[in-house]
């Protein structure tokens, strides 16, 4: 069997098939979710030196930059906005393939949409098969892929092509070739965020502008390798300790689909990290301790944890953002770690400062093997008085059996989105994508 065949028709099928109540509302998560993501990133760092760099190619279209506030074309809104909803690491994750799907093919689908004129029951059905076709793939080749990729960047190129590929009318075989081709333009290296810079959330840009690109031209007759998937060669091979697990992620295709088991984050960092983080608020909230009662914290947890997330060193909002002891700290002293958690006075806050030498990080045997479909912690907390309070958190609040409500979603939006925007703008953006039957459009930004 084929991965890419079968992938190919079960995403052209989504140029028809029908919307029912519940998958209208768990896309409409998932879109409301990104549109917090790119607002609350699109006047930062990196989407503003890309789009000031790009501004000359920006051409004319129907889609729209959130960082350049204009109209312009698919494939540049696909990359600066794919890069904008990455940039606060707000964005939503499907667990069992360690990615962000919303990044790459919310952009690249939307960019799209709004290109042919559409409305918002194509971009949701573009947007379900876009997940399903990259979440499938990433399960394919995890977890040994994410030893060294981004899967965000690497399949959500696959995310990006499937979604555009249905926007375009593409039928089984043009959308297996528009696949294929965009397998080759798949990248994305973890060294990226285990250091400092900005290139990071440029993966899930570059993935989203890649895989219009593939769906465009496969729409016009360029043909791609169909044996790239699971080839020896392949992608699977390049990336992963094998061809590919394909028979579970095959036979899974739509059972449910990977639209409806979202996690939706909580806090504004590396997911990596959400587990401990939601262990130490509820030791916290049942034994009333503060941060200066605290002699040390140690946080088990599988590899990514440790090896991703171990930074006592932390300093700049980037290594904040994926620092263990950085956040912790902030969440022993302030109750969440949210968009102001990063702020350049917290950046630098000497009480926060104190608490990170005293909180440490292993690697633990059991969250390990755990993963990637549990991602949890085991959190040790010394108090000064000489007690010692321990919480193992099998799971993290946001993921599929621990939901954040539509209403926490909607706090979340408006939260991110209202200082951007202004209170009133925010409301009737967030009404218009619950309920509208539009695409949304332009959105001035303070």
């Amino acid at each position: 069997m084929n991965p890419l065949l079968v992938l190919a028709e079960h995403a052209a099928s989504w140029r028809t098939a029908p919307l029912d109540a519940d998958l209208d509302r768990h896309a409409r998560r998932a879109l409301i979710d990104w549109f917090a993501c790119v607002l609350a990133g699109a006047r930062k760092e990196p989407a503003t030196p890309m789009a000031r760099a790009l501004a000359a190619e920006r051409g004319t279209g129907q889609a729209v930059s959130y960082t350049d506030g204009a109209r312009t074309g698919l494939r540049h809104a696909a990359l600066i906005n794919g890069t904008a909803s990455h940039i606060v690491e707000f964005d939503d994750i499907w667990r069992w393939g360690v990615y962000h799907p919303g990044c790459p093919t919310i952009a690249a689908a939307l960019a799209a949409a709004q290109s042919r004129g559409t409305d918002m029951a194509a971009l949701l059905r573009a947007m379900t098969a876009g997940y399903e076709v990259s979440c499938r793939i990433a399960q394919a080749v995890q977890p040994s892929h994410y030893d060294y990729w981004h899967t965000t960047g690497t399949v959500g190129t696959f995310g990006a092509a499937a979604a555009v590929a249905v926007l375009l009318d593409c039928d089984a075989g043009q959308t297996a070739h528009a696949i294929a081709t965009a397998a080759t333009m798949a990248g994305g290296l973890q060294q990226a965020f285990r250091g400092d810079g900005m290139s990071k959330p440029l993966h899930p840009g570059h993935a989203a502008e890649a895989g219009a690109l593939a769906a465009m031209a496969a729409r016009e007759g360029m043909t791609g390798a169909l044996d790239v998937l699971h080839g020896e060669a392949g992608f699977a091979a390049a990336t992963s300790e094998d061809t590919g697990k394909w028979d579970k992620p095959l036979s899974l295709i739509g059972k449910p689909l990977a639209i409806t088991e979202m996690t939706i984050k909580n806090h504004g960092c590396c997911g990596h990290i959400f587990a401990a983080l939601d262990a130490v608020r509820e030791l916290q909230r049942a034994h009333g301790f503060t941060a200066d009662d605290v002699a040390g914290v140690h946080v088990a947890g599988y590899a990514a944890t440790k090896n991703v997330c171990d930074r006592p060193e932390a300093r700049t909002e980037q290594e904040c953002r994926f620092s263990t002891q950085f956040t912790v700290a902030t969440m022993l002293l302030h109750g969440a770690v949210r968009l102001s958690a990063f702020d350049e006075a917290r950046l630098s806050d000497p009480a926060i400062r104190a608490v990170m030498p005293r909180i440490t990080v292993s690697q633990d045997a059991e969250c390990e093997a755990a993963f990637p479909a549990q991602r949890s912690a085991k959190v040790t907390i010394r108090l000064r008085d000489g007690r010692e309070l321990y919480q193992f958190q099998p799971t993290r609040k946001g993921d599929p059996d621990a939901p954040l409500t539509d209403q926490d979603l909607s706090e979340k939006f408006l939260e991110l989105v209202a200082p951007e925007t202004g209170a009133e703008a925010a409301a009737s953006l967030l009404e218009s994508l619950w309920k509208g039957s539009a695409l949304p459009g332009l959105v001035a930004l303070r």
